[in-house]
């Protein structure tokens, strides 16, 4: 892949917010000043709890996190939230999570006969999972259905495709039995080992959004939800204007959705920021107006100003199959894709308030924010760890138990192993280096069952020591490493690339 490069500046903007809001968009993409820096990420690892690692500025080089302590192998260096995440649409088929915290819920049967069910209607790892119900007497709102589809459109299954339909036997299993696993009509042996949370239905009613408990849910409605639901509760235009904009996420680039979230958070930290000012200094409108305003935007975008970002189709690397003489009309592609993807996003939640968030400059930044870092939103199923505790029970007991869960595991085939995925962003481990020598790496343990990014010690870590870990896998050939690292927008000169360099 080629490195990336910027646009021709002279290039215009179709969005006339980025002319209108110029400056406050210049503020808002500006380096935040080091000290602000400094505290805002010390507050961040005491809130945490990771009083081992301290974040620094590296000058030109960004920042970097050391070691305020000596880390033994295998020790926890990090466990750090995510400030904004998204399940990725094609794998709400096969894992039902909460939509805050990512941690799997429900039942080892709702997990297995959802699955199965959405499957058998048609949908798989390559269908979205969108905001239609599949009903049960004792489970609500844990299906989906089929994006309605062009009549004419012909269904082309391609090598992918091929592979999971041959890894998946033909479910021999009738809907009713599917329906009364779901239900919980059905159980099965040893389901009591693994016992998941409950399903806890959206605050706004929307049929695309569950979670583990209340405070999930109530959290993830105040930071991004209650601007992004597609609840019954919520206006007609409104929830028309929002489905049109997830879906062309879910046909596009589901990173539209984490970018949503992360506006979708801005505003509403702000007008909290602002309602607290209002009641408790009784400041009145013409005061916010004049001078509090901006100063309460800029503190609900402080989270989203620390991470590292450029402009979407700027640092996006050239596809292998572009020509550089392509190049330009390439990014000039992306970088419509993103403004259509706006309009559809403004017409949904537009906030005359926070109208430079609306901004194409802003929006391709977020967006490369999340491209730059690229950090995977991981959680290992619990589905998998079921069937190999089957598979390792003794010998009469497996027998048994494999009369009932032998169909369903035939019926999951390679599937059912597969794991939570998406795309998140966490303040701390976005600030960890690549080194193609790291010396540590991400690693979810056993206890480790959301979405949070665990860090772990590959080898003794020194008091003062750089904390690095690897975006890519360093195993791969000098030349193929360095290909894969443009997608980041830099050539790595850690010690293995230096040494492995050609002359």
């Amino acid at each position: 892949m080629a490195m990336a490069m910027a646009m021709d500046s002279s290039s215009s903007s179709p969005c006339s917010l980025d002319s209108e809001y110029a400056e406050q968009i210049a503020a808002l993409l500006a380096p935040p000043p080091p000290q602000l820096s400094d505290d805002y990420y010390d507050k961040l690892i005491e809130d945490r709890k990771c009083q081992g690692i301290r974040v620094k500025d590296k000058n030109k080089f960004g920042k970097g996190v050391y070691a305020d302590m000596e880390f033994k192998e295998g020790e926890l260096v990090l466990k750090d939230e995510m400030l904004a995440a998204a399940q990725h649409s094609s794998n709400k088929v096969d894992c039902l999570v909460c939509s805050h915290c990512f941690c799997y819920i429900g039942s080892i049967e709702l997990q297995i006969g959802r699955k199965l069910l959405l499957q058998d209607m048609g949908l798989s790892d390559k269908k979205e999972c969108h905001h239609g119900t599949y009903s049960s007497t004792s489970e609500e709102s844990c299906g989906a259905e089929l994006l309605e589809e062009d009549e004419n459109e012909d269904t082309v299954m391609d090598d992918d495709d091929a592979e999971s339909s041959h890894n998946r036997k033909e479910s021999c299993l009738s809907k009713e039995v599917l329906e009364s696993l779901i239900n919980g009509d059905l159980s099965l042996p040893y389901t009591k080992q693994f016992v998941l949370p409950p399903v806890i239905s959206c605050p706004g009613g929307c049929e695309e959004e569950h979670y583990c408990s209340k405070l999930c849910a109530e959290s993830d409605w105040e930071s991004f939800h209650s601007l992004l639901c597609t609840g019954e509760k919520v206006g007609s235009s409104r929830r028309a204007a929002l489905l049109k904009f997830i879906e062309h996420a879910n046909r596009t680039n589901d990173i539209f959705i984490l970018a949503a979230k992360v506006i979708s958070y801005a505003i509403l930290k702000y007008k909290k920021l602002r309602g607290h000012l209002e009641d408790g200094k009784q400041k009145t409108r013409l005061d916010l107006m004049n001078g509090s305003k901006f100063s309460l935007f800029l503190e609900s975008w402080k989270p989203i100003s620390m991470g590292f970002k450029r402009r979407w189709w700027d640092c996006i690397a050239l596809p292998d199959d572009v020509a550089v003489c392509d190049e330009t009309p390439f990014r000039m592609q992306i970088r419509d894709l993103a403004y259509a993807s706006l309009q559809l996003l403004k017409d949904a939640i537009f906030d005359p308030e926070c109208a430079p968030l609306f901004s194409l400059e802003i929006y391709g930044h977020i967006i490369g924010m999340f491209e730059l870092n690229n950090l995977d939103l991981v959680v290992a199923s619990p589905v998998e760890d079921y069937f190999i505790y089957i598979d390792d029970l003794p010998v009469p007991e497996k027998e048994e138990a494999e009369k009932l869960t032998r169909p369903f595991l035939d019926a999951l085939g390679d599937d059912y192993s597969v794991c939570c995925e998406g795309t998140a962003f966490f303040p701390l481990q976005s600030c960890m280096n690549h080194s193609c020598c790291p010396n540590a790496k991400a690693f979810k343990r056993d206890e480790d069952r959301d979405g949070k990014a665990v860090i772990i010690a590959l080898q003794p870590i020194s008091k003062g020591e750089e904390i690095t870990i690897s975006y890519i896998d360093e195993d791969l050939p000098y030349g193929e490493r360095q290909a894969l690292l443009a997608d980041y927008g830099f050539r790595c000169t850690c010690e293995k690339c230096s040494d492995e360099k050609e002359p």
